[in-house]
């Protein structure tokens, strides 16, 4: 039994060495890390934790289990934790350092930013070189709650820093985790973003154990260690799934619960999800790093019930200009940075740019504010398209988007990539569909089909701009 009163991460670890952490590469008893350290100075100078007492660290390591292992450790004990993305590009580091007011960094062995920091400390996080040999660390270094600082998804400008406290990121996790004590959790989110990093917590607050996914892992290698690893409850973006559908491992893969965030969820998806996981219950979730997580939906049908917005509750919602907006402790402080926008509005609302159409008694989301394509001054929304040629039964996943045109400004157009075979007969089938179901503007003028789709870091699909 956790210790009610443990307010750090590491306090809630328990001493069970049933519950695990594990990599492809290295697996972790939680117990072992109740208390000892991963950390080493860069120079070789001895033990440095007591040092970063109220410190601003930057965790940049290259590897998700040194993060991991860092993040553990100094929650409680420095002042700031900044979660570095994998894709952050090197350039914007000096800005994040002067930013969070970084005091020392954390890299590990492999980290491509290792010689590209200059000015704070550097310590060394390295799993393969120092487990299972954990150094003994001393005692009293707990200081305060600590600031936990995340990127939102654009990493192409000048990054957006979120800033949220151990309240808000444990907020949703609730008395939801007592029927979780045991669960194996994983997921193909990178625990370094918002919707990676609630599922690492779930997983640890809720006394279960974690599988960190790969990148560079192959659908069916992962799948196959999923089920070695006895994961149970697994979660990811909705292109995350699309994708992992594709595997034939997956049909060999029997989790109790499957989860989607980060992207529009539509009914063809949870229905294939539903199909293939026969036992597992499939839920979709509605999250983001700003506005946190509103609620999960487990009823089977895409959208969400229109009376969430009158349930009384932690959360709450509202929609306004067919935007959703959102309201809870769950949601991140601010922004970081003195020239950096508010947030929430004067009512505390998150406007999240997610769009929303009411159709009947359901809400359901129709796509991104500003992904809209305007064909001659009407609007389409990429998603709506999407889900319509997803319904096919020949298309495992659609990317649709806009090309300029001199007449309307932009045209539809499809990137489809087939089950199986391709041809003018599934272009018409898929044309038809389209047809039938949208408004004529909002139907593909062509239609293209690829091998393949990019997923960007955050599990997203990579969006195309005309």
């Amino acid at each position: 039994m956790l210790p009610p009163d443990a307010t750090a991460l590491r306090g809630r670890l328990g001493t069970s060495g049933r519950r695990f952490l594990t990599d492809a590469a290295l697996r972790i008893s939680l117990g072992d890390l109740a208390d000892a350290t991963s950390l080493v100075a860069a120079d070789g100078d001895g033990e440095t934790c007591d040092e970063l007492t109220g410190a601003s660290v930057l965790v940049a390591t290259s590897d998700q289990l040194a993060t991991v292992l860092t993040l553990i450790e100094l929650d409680g004990v420095a002042s700031r934790l900044v979660l570095c993305p994998p894709d952050l590009a090197q350039a914007h580091l000096p800005f994040v350092i002067a930013t969070a007011g970084i005091d020392a960094v954390v890299v590990d062995r492999a980290a491509p930013v290792r010689d590209a920091l200059r000015g704070p400390r550097r310590l060394i996080c390295d799993p393969a070189g120092l487990m299972p040999r954990l150094t003994p660390s001393g005692p009293g270094r707990t200081q305060a709650p600590t600031e936990w600082v995340l990127f939102t998804s654009g990493t192409t400008s000048r990054p957006k820093m979120v800033l949220h406290d151990f309240a808000s990121l444990a907020a949703p996790i609730s008395s939801a985790t007592a029927i979780e004590q045991g669960a194996v959790w994983s997921t193909f989110y990178d625990i370094r973003r918002y919707g990676g990093l609630t599922i690492l917590l779930r997983a640890l607050l809720g006394g279960g154990s974690m599988v960190l996914s790969d990148a560079a892992e192959k659908v069916d290698d992962f799948f196959l260690r999923a089920a070695r690893d006895g994961v149970t409850h697994i979660s990811g973006t909705p292109s995350h799934w699309r994708r992992a559908l594709m595997s034939e491992a997956a049909r060999r893969f029997a989790p109790n619960y499957v989860r989607l965030s980060g992207e529009v969820a539509d009914q063809p998806l949870l229905d294939r999800l539903q199909a293939v996981f026969r036992g597992a219950n499939v839920a979709h979730a509605f999250a983001s790093t700003e506005a946190g997580v509103a609620f999960s939906i487990a009823d089977g049908m895409e959208g969400f019930p229109a009376r969430l917005l009158d349930e009384p509750g932690p959360v709450e919602l509202r929609v306004e200009d067919g935007s959703l907006r959102i309201r809870s402790r769950r949601a991140a402080l601010r922004y970081l940075g003195d020239d950096a926008p508010r947030l929430a509005g004067d009512d505390g609302f998150v406007d999240t740019g997610d769009m929303v159409e009411l159709r009947g008694d359901r809400y359901r989301f129709v796509g991104r504010r500003e992904g809209i394509i305007n064909i001659g001054g009407l609007k389409v929304h990429p998603e709506e398209v999407e889900a319509v040629i997803n319904t096919h039964e020949g298309v495992r996943m659609s990317r649709v988007f806009g090309r300029k045109s001199p007449i309307t400004g932009a045209i539809v157009v499809a990137d489809v990539v087939a089950a199986a075979a391709e041809g003018d007969s599934l272009r018409s089938d898929i044309l038809t569909l389209c047809r039938d179901r949208l408004a004529r503007h909002k139907v593909p003028v062509a239609i293209r089909f690829v091998p393949s789709l990019d997923i960007l870091p955050t599990g997203k699909l990579a969006r195309r701009i005309a």
